[in-house]
């Protein structure tokens, strides 16, 4: 089933519906938005510990999605046999959005087994049409360069253990594709609404800028490393815009699409309009990646800083991701990645609101300078 035809395309059958995971995840939030909001018949698998949210969230709409308790990771979803044959009957598309996170103790397994019960449901579908499966261009580890969307297995290393799971995963969706109708979304960091700056979490590259830069150290703090490498970010509600509309154009079955912003800024210039909007200024000089990590295991800034810490390796990396498929089937949409400018304004504010409701250090001195002792009590 496609969402959103176009024209020249015949309607989606009556009796197809879609099947979206992910959930509580924004993308899945948002997906799960635009069907209920579009009247699309549809499932929506929802873990047993975030089932009555989901359900209190759909109460009052007209929405025609039922939801379903059970967790992609599990052998046939989680579901009763009865409810997993119903579901190869009616689903005709797949929008699985299950994302790597921070969160995850052994994300490799999670989004291997993931990839893996998809891909067996597809194929147990009766009249499958296509899977849309979430990947992340960061599924390119440690190359430097210009990334094609094309490109996957190129011999590359892992920084870290998200890269490497969502390169597996991937990997795997690769292998099934001349099987099973697949389009693959490789989105950037996740950044809050271009709107409202809203996001459910703050990780990744962005925030652990935003955060070291606005630190509650009073002292300004140097950046790591010399800032110039891109700093890749694309607002949820572009990504969840341009899924759900790639998700209705035929052409994009076989396609891998790097949502993303097509013409990133530097570190260095987004650390300094952040810097600029906190009335601070940024050193002259830099830190090593290593005096860097060791800065944000300090416990003032460690409280902060822990979920983005392992992004700290994106500051510096030359990596240039190319984005000539989605470029090419948004056009005349309207879709398009806004630049980081036209929204950091609506994401600080929201990050600081955020900082406020859950608790914020007062600002502090310097934790590295030495101690003053010209006013410690005499023994």
């Amino acid at each position: 089933m496609s969402p959103k035809p176009k024209a020249d395309e015949p309607s989606a059958d009556a009796d197809s519906a879609c099947l979206i995971t992910g959930y509580p995840g924004e993308l899945a939030k948002r997906l799960i938005a635009k069907a209920a909001a579009s009247r699309v018949r549809g499932f929506v698998l929802i873990s047993p510990a975030a089932f009555n949210d989901a359900r209190r969230a759909l109460e009052g709409t007209a929405s025609r999605l039922e939801l379903l308790c059970g967790q992609a990771e599990d052998m046939h979803l989680g579901l009763s046999g009865i409810e997993y044959e119903r579901l190869c009957e009616a689903v005709t598309e797949v929008f699985h959005l299950v994302a790597p996170s921070y969160l995850i103790s052994s994300p490799a397994r999670y989004q291997s087994d993931c990839a893996r019960n998809i891909l067996e449901f597809a194929g147990d579908c009766v009249s499958f049409e296509r899977l849309n499966y979430l990947s992340s261009c960061y599924v390119s580890g440690g190359r430097i360069g210009v990334i094609a969307e094309d490109e996957l297995d190129q011999g590359q290393e892992f920084r870290d253990a998200l890269e490497a799971a969502a390169f597996g995963a991937e990997k795997l969706v690769k292998r099934a594709s001349g099987e099973i109708p697949v389009s693959i979304y490789r989105p950037s960091s996740l950044v809050g609404d271009s709107k409202d700056g809203e996001i459910d979490r703050f990780e990744g590259p962005y925030y652990l800028a935003l955060q070291w830069v606005r630190s509650p150290i009073m002292l300004a703090l140097p950046l790591p490393g010399d800032g110039t490498a891109p700093l890749h970010v694309a607002p949820v509600d572009f990504v969840a815009d341009a899924i759900w509309q790639l998700a209705g154009d035929r052409r994009a079955i076989g396609r891998t699409f790097h949502l993303v912003d097509p013409s990133p800024m530097s570190t260095r210039r987004i650390c300094e309009l952040i810097a600029e909007k906190a009335n601070r200024r940024l050193p002259g000089f830099s830190l090593s990646a290593r005096a860097a990590d060791v800065l944000l295991r300090l416990p003032i800034l460690e409280r902060f800083a822990r979920p983005e810490r392992t992004a700290l390796n994106h500051l510096n990396h030359l990596a240039f991701y190319t984005s000539r498929n989605t470029l090419e089937l948004l056009d005349g949409t309207g879709i398009r990645c806004p630049p980081l400018t036209s929204y950091l304004d609506a994401l600080n504010t929201y990050f600081e609101q955020r900082r406020e409701r859950e608790g914020i250090l007062e600002p502090i001195e310097d934790p590295l300078a030495p101690p003053d002792l010209s006013s410690g009590s005499q023994g």
